[in-house]
């Protein structure tokens, strides 16, 4: 529970940016450093659900990554 209300928090910064401004919040230091909290506590979370899991977020993320791809190919080039 405490992983999604973090990640709504994340979420809750860009919530009434406009995609101009959502991609320059790194020039604004404070909007920046609140994001840089959200994303970490969003991360820690997670690590710790993996841990406790017993999940290799590593080999997770190689797997997630490769059905990902065969999923999802890139478009043939012109």
């Amino acid at each position: 529970m405490a992983l999604t209300v973090e990640a709504a928090e994340l979420q809750e910064i860009f919530q009434w940016l406009t995609p101009e401004e959502a991609a320059d919040i790194a020039s604004k230091p404070e909007a920046h450093q609140h994001l840089g909290e959200e994303v970490a506590d969003v991360l820690m979370y997670l690590v710790q659900l993996a841990d406790r899991s017993g999940i290799d977020l590593e080999a997770a993320v190689e797997r997630k990554l490769l059905l990902n791809a065969r999923k999802y190919p890139p478009p043939p080039q012109a």
